[in-house]
């Protein structure tokens, strides 16, 4: 599985258009950048009460933007805000991943543009419940009794010191807005210190809506000129808070309207940034896009939204954060379809698919992938009611704290439910350190307990080469006995004895199969009849794919179809190195579905080798001829539809 021929490391050449980055190693990323499917936009409407309120638009491709709850407010104003209106939001993911921060400013403009002495702080696990906190300047910090204003808070994550830098501008009187910071406490309802001075340009004149971007270890802080010639400007720099700016004396806006409240975000699987600005007296927005951020290309004719927004800012989200708020607020009418592939966000390969008869949901086994050279140590699984939304169960099995005879390399699960003496009991069969060992539990996520030692670790009488890796478990419904399958570049059986955690002396044999077999052996049984379904290629091979025979045994011989394959890639699609599955079978009913890793999409084919090692978990449906041989599966980006029990 893990060594490449020759000629196969020459064809990967050809596919290597642009080298990968160096893969992370050790924790990876809470989510993948390929995960980042979609974007919600973050506004307010207008200067009337009833407009100063936070809404929520979404798109799929960052130019078409659809409002979600009919345009109207998802947040409160008046339970938030300390004058009964917010403005400017301003919408930041964690550094985890998964934790939100919002920032607001607290005003309404029918009380007067120097009105306002307060921002809010708001954190949400979940973009849909907010936990908000006001700070007021002028009232938590002394000095500030001439502190006129408080406008346009935003937050970025300070790396340099692990916290949440919180910057905005204040006017105090007789003096020009100037952009100053604060980190925030912990807990992100409070300011840790009164606010410093982050920036003011070198003309000394008012600078306000400043917006900070960072791209290669350069910070870009785009910002609007109050008193000159109003526009957007940006200046750099390498340490946020030192105060050394390198200032753009160029106007950046594409327009010679007014402009205030730019932000810039990063198109999804790309190298293009968009910024976009407020065209206040206009009442729209103009974007533009650039690679560099320093020249920008209107794009307004690409450009489509149901709703007219003022001074707001983009994030990119995932498919199942979308899903959570469109359970929420409905989706929109003419919102395009959204893919149900890959069915796990992150990296995961080998996918072993489980129904608990105990719990009555689906549960998916993967490889933890995205390491270096297939390098991860732990174990994952996910459940579903439906085979579309999956939740994630944690690490089921860790070979660092968990295992005693091998701490490396954790790959290619799978699982069997046996009911014994009344109860239901878990065996799971995974691979360590080219071995391959069991663990059992009392429950589908465990916790699973190793048996301590390893089941597998030597090669089968008469095989020299490949690996004992990808076992397979299978219980025979006609005989009621379970055999374990394993092997890279030979398939090998044995039978598991009652107790699946040991292996029946002297069981063990070679199953022939032709030379298409790589590894990935899985087993199934459909009206008597017995497929073994295998992986041909190499892993990071784009031609990686499953072919299968039939058996009247479980044991072989196999009888290989003439047109074996079971699932390809389809170049034209984006979708590569289909392989190494599992088979789902709904209870009770003659409907089955396939569940395989694929290259990501659609980074997987640039990164050469390490596409092997970033692969994606799909599903999709699998269907068999009259004469009971399978149907060719056409591997697909939508996936299939959420099923009802």
């Amino acid at each position: 599985m893990r060594k490449i021929p020759f000629n196969l490391a020459f064809f990967l050449v050809l596919f290597n258009v642009v080298q990968a980055q160096n893969p992370p190693k050790g924790t990876l990323p809470v989510i993948a950048d390929k995960d980042f499917t979609t974007y919600l936009f973050v506004y307010f409407t207008g200067n009337k009460v009833e407009e100063e309120a936070v809404r929520y638009a979404v798109s799929t491709d960052g130019y078409h933007y659809y409002h979600l709850n009919n345009n109207k407010p998802v947040i409160d104003s008046k339970t938030i805000s300390s004058t009964g209106g917010v403005r400017d939001p301003h919408i930041l993911r964690g550094d985890d991943g998964k934790t939100f921060y919002m920032v607001l400013t607290d005003m309404t403009s029918s009380k007067g543009w120097d009105s306002n002495r307060a921002m809010i702080l708001l954190k949400s696990t979940d973009l849909v419940k907010w936990e908000s906190s006001v700070v007021n300047i002028q009232t938590a910090f002394p000095g500030n009794e001439n502190l006129k204003r408080v406008w346009a808070p935003q937050t970025i994550y300070d790396a340099k010191a692990a916290k949440y830098l919180v910057y905005f501008s204040l006017q105090y009187a007789g003096g020009p807005d100037k952009i100053y910071y604060a980190y925030a406490n912990k807990d992100f309802t409070a300011l840790e210190s009164a606010p410093k001075l982050l920036f003011v340009p070198k003309s000394e004149k008012a600078c306000i809506d400043g917006d900070i971007i960072e791209k290669e270890g350069v910070y870009h802080l785009f910002y609007k000129t109050e008193t000159e010639k109003a526009g957007i400007k940006v200046a750099t720099t390498t340490d946020l808070t030192s105060g050394k700016w390198i200032e753009n004396d160029d106007y950046l806006q594409q327009t010679k309207d007014k402009v205030e409240g730019s932000s810039v975000f990063k198109l999804n699987n790309s190298d293009e940034y968009i910024l976009m600005y407020d065209v206040y007296t206009k009442g729209k927005y103009q974007f533009t896009k650039t690679k560099d951020l320093e020249n920008f290309t209107v794009i307004d004719n690409d450009i489509a939204m149901d709703f007219n927004p003022r001074h707001g800012t983009i994030m990119p989200i995932t498919r199942s954060e979308l899903k959570r708020l469109t359970a929420k607020w409905g989706t929109p009418e003419k919102f395009p379809k959204i893919n149900n592939n890959p069915v796990l966000e992150g990296y995961y390969a080998d996918p072993e698919v489980l129904y608990s008869n105990k719990t009555k949901k689906y549960y998916i086994y993967p490889t933890s992938d995205g390491f270096d050279g297939w390098s991860g140590n732990y174990f994952k699984a996910f459940s579903s009611d439906n085979l579309t939304d999956w939740k994630d169960e944690g690490i089921i099995l860790d070979l660092r704290k968990d295992v005693s005879w091998a701490n490396r390399n954790a790959w290619a699960p799978c699982i069997i439910e046996k009911k014994i003496k009344g109860k239901y009991k878990y065996f799971y069969y995974f691979t360590a350190a080219q071995k391959i060992g069991v663990a059992s539990s009392d429950n589908p996520i465990g916790p699973f307990t190793d048996s301590g030692k390893a089941l597998i670790d030597t090669k089968p009488e008469g095989i020299k080469g490949g690996q004992e890796i990808d076992p397979d478990v299978f219980t025979d419904p006609e005989t009621g006995k379970s055999y374990l399958y394993w092997g890279n570049m030979y398939m090998a059986v044995a039978e598991l004895n009652p107790d699946m955690l040991s292996i029946k002396k002297e069981s063990t044999k070679l199953i022939k199969v032709d030379a298409t077999f790589r590894e990935g052996t899985y087993v199934m049984n459909r009206n008597g009849q017995y497929y073994f379904l295998w992986s041909q290629d190499d892993t990071r091979s784009p031609n990686y794919k499953v072919r299968y025979g039939i058996s009247k045994s479980p044991l072989g011989p196999i009888e290989i179809p003439e047109n074996n394959i079971v699932i390809q890639g389809i170049p034209n699609e984006g979708i590569y190195a289909t392989g190494h599955n599992s088979v789902l079978q709904i209870p009770n009913k003659d409907e089955w579905y396939i569940v395989y890793h694929r290259f990501s999409y659609p980074t997987g084919i640039k990164m050469g080798e390490a596409g092997g090692f970033h692969r994606e978990v799909c599903l999709d449906k699998l269907e068999f001829n009259q004469d009971g041989t399978i149907k060719e599966v056409v591997p697909t980006h939508a996936g299939v539809k959420a099923i009802k029990k």
